[in-house]
């Protein structure tokens, strides 16, 4: 078990904090075994817990390709120093297991963290009384989901997305209602003929429909993201906001690439735009919107960022400024509820707002435009 202190290396979450309210100390306890017969390896997670508070949300974290419930520090200690109960699985692919792309395995691992995430749901109890002093305090119901690159593919299946076929149409559902509310960064896009032969061949998974995705969502992007997955340039990674009718907002962080400024860890090799300021703002930002704010909004005064409504890139929308007051888009953040009502899912599917804002370079991390319907 381990006791973990909050992130402290980035002024910026001084700013932060107004917004997400202070860090407390997490507890950190891994491997905890779930039950997965059949599975080629034991299912080992990871379940961070802040030390206080009641009604704590449930927040699944898929890693990326490789990766294990070791990494991801920068993100998983933060949301829990501030009211998520993280969980962490260590998916097949990582690279602790050795299954390579030439293994006969392989194949079939997408699916099969898809199903490592409904193992986590269907043993919360396991996670819960994992964690000293946590038995009682986690919300029956609230339940959100995040991933990154590969994990955020295996996310947004839970959210409602479809694979299709080789003839096209969209694949089973494999959707759960369970799920409130989702983060995807770095979503990969669609297919086509514009995927890397090797992606066309090895990854079925990247031929999605989104638009059975109706969960609210928050989409995070870089905008120097260049995948060698894809002939097409960052703008890739937005597919899902665009095409989704759950995906209504859109984070966008300036001059960062697939590891977003180093959300698996500042210190790994994957992290080649390394930039704690940019992990911190997307560490704060699930939780910001929850509090009826903009995901790369900080409140008026703090000299951090300006925020200002830019022209609107979609039909039927307009330039208004965002309502201070709760609507469907409040719901959009996955890891932003503190109760069941703040991840709450929409009243109905393709209604949502949808928003994002586009910030001065005052703060070098972010950009945005809000788009909002008309009243």
């Amino acid at each position: 078990m381990q006791i973990l202190a909050p992130l402290h290396d980035s002024a910026l979450l001084a700013a932060l904090d107004t917004v997400t309210g202070p860090a407390v100390p997490v507890v950190s306890v891994a491997p905890v075994m779930l039950d997965a017969p059949g599975r080629a390896f034991p299912l080992e997670v990871r379940v961070s817990a802040p030390a206080i508070g009641t009604d704590l949300p449930l927040l699944l974290f898929s890693h990326g390709n490789g990766w294990s419930l070791d990494g991801y520090a920068p993100l998983a200690t933060s949301w829990a120093s501030r009211g998520f109960v993280v969980v962490q699985p260590t998916h097949l692919d990582s690279r602790r297991h050795g299954i390579g792309f030439d293994d006969e395995r392989f194949g079939s691992i997408w699916m099969q963290r898809r199903d490592d995430l409904v193992r986590v749901l269907d043993q919360r109890a396991v996670a819960e009384a994992a964690v000293p002093g946590l038995a009682g305090r986690l919300h029956p119901t609230a339940t959100a989901a995040a991933g990154h690159s590969w994990g955020a593919q295996t996310v947004q299946m839970l959210l409602g997305a479809r694979v299709l076929d080789a003839d096209g149409a969209p694949g089973p559902d494999l959707g759960d209602a369970r799920v409130q509310a989702g983060v995807l960064m770095a979503a990969t896009g669609l297919g086509g003929d514009e995927l890397h032969p090797f992606a066309k061949a090895n990854f079925p998974f990247m031929n999605p429909s989104f638009a059975e995705l109706t969960t609210p969502t928050l989409v995070v992007a870089g905008d120097r993201d260049q995948s060698r997955m894809s002939q097409r340039g960052p703008d890739w990674f937005t597919d899902v906001f665009h095409l989704s009718p759950g995906a209504t907002d859109l984070l966008t962080l300036f001059e960062a690439e697939h590891s977003l400024g180093g959300i698996p860890s500042w210190e790994a090799a994957e992290t080649t735009d390394e930039n704690p300021e940019r992990v911190a703002v997307l560490a704060g930002s699930p939780r910001s919107t929850s509090a009826r704010r903009s995901p790369a909004t900080m409140r008026p005064g703090n000299g951090r960022a300006r925020c200002s409504p830019s022209s609107a890139r979609r039909s039927a929308k307009s330039t208004a400024e965002p309502s201070p007051q709760p609507s469907a888009a409040s719901a959009t953040a996955a890891a932003a509820a503190t109760s069941a009502s703040s991840v709450a899912a929409p009243s109905a599917p393709g209604v949502h707002a949808r928003r994002a804002f586009r910030c001065t370079k005052q703060v070098g991390v972010l950009k945005a435009t809000h788009e909002m319907p008309p009243s």
